[in-house]
């Protein structure tokens, strides 16, 4: 990874998309992805449901809490980073959230996290997140393509474990953080996201910085018509390293309140990750993707932790 101090621009209409892809992911892991085909008024329509969701009473909420399908209302100081590589985390994060995945008509006890979502009684709610997360799910296609690419892969055959994804739409809303709290008090603690692609949309309240190898914080504020995208893990295996997954995180201190809308785009659970041809000799052991995503939730949420016997 070399040093940067801001975050490099990836105009998916310009004139070589792939090649500027593997610049910026393989030196920074993010950057502000422009020309995506997103409409305004839909990323826009995913807020106002956020705002609204988060409005209302604290009872309401609960009536769709988490459950073990990881779908539904996370409230504010449930959730902790305690697999943090970047930080002793000890302190839960300064966030509420709505997690929507994708939307199976059962849970089929053979694949981990498949089933239904949990919606609230808000009207037109469900409705913009589905349709918000099929447009996401098209861009996460096109993105994971252009990624393969850019990292070199000469066989593309795992896209077929993309086309029944795992997608995670989490409406996140943070509270102010006073600056006089404590040191490791944060809205999102320093992290690397776990999956493959997450695509973001923000606010213009700022507070997203992203990690340079030299230790210094840099800042991802919005710029008007972009996402935030980055490299998760699953991501800088499957491209053998030359895809990095950057630590960041999330420290509002603006004094405002701060709402976002990361969408993960991560490939079905069956797949066994592994560094993919093209990308040189493996330097990674491949894992299981759903046996993964079990350890990690087992240690984020109470909700995903083993029955004691």
């Amino acid at each position: 990874m070399g040093e940067f101090s801001i975050i490099p621009v990836v105009d998916l209409g310009g004139n070589d998309p792939i090649a500027a892809f593997a610049d910026a992911y393989g030196s920074t892991g993010f950057g502000y992805i422009v020309n995506h085909g997103i409409d305004d008024n839909l990323i826009e329509g995913v807020f106002e449901a956020s705002r609204n969701f988060h409005a209302l009473p604290l009872e309401q909420k609960l009536s769709v809490e988490l459950n073990h399908l990881h779908r539904g209302y996370i409230p504010i100081n449930t959730s902790t980073d305690v697999n943090s590589k970047l930080a002793e985390v000890k302190r839960p994060n300064q966030s509420a959230s709505f997690m929507m995945m994708r939307e199976d008509p059962a849970e089929d006890s053979a694949t981990y996290l498949s089933g239904p979502n949990q919606w609230p009684d808000l009207p037109g709610f469900q409705n913009t997140l589905e349709t918000y997360a099929a447009a996401l799910t098209s861009l996460g296609q096109n993105l994971m393509r252009i990624a393969l690419q850019a990292a070199g892969v000469t066989d593309d055959s795992v896209m077929s474990y993309f086309q029944v994804p795992t997608i995670w739409l989490r409406l996140l809303h943070y509270p102010p953080t006073p600056e006089t709290g404590p040191a490791d008090l944060y809205g999102s603690a320093p992290h690397t996201d776990f999956g493959c692609l997450t695509i973001l949309a923000q606010d213009d309240v700022g507070g997203l910085q992203v990690k340079a190898p030299s230790g210094q914080w840099v800042d991802a504020p919005k710029i008007p018509g972009s996402f935030v995208v980055n490299v998760g893990d699953m991501l800088h295996r499957m491209s053998n390293g030359r895809l990095l997954s950057t630590p960041h995180r999330v420290i509002n201190h603006s004094g405002r309140e701060r709402y976002s809308c990361p969408f993960f785009f991560d490939p079905h659970v069956s797949l066994d990750v592994t560094p993919l041809p093209g990308t040189g000799a493996p330097r990674f052991e491949p894992i299981n993707f759903g046996d993964f995503l079990r350890q990690e939730l087992q240690a984020g949420y109470d909700k995903h932790k083993p029955a004691e016997t």
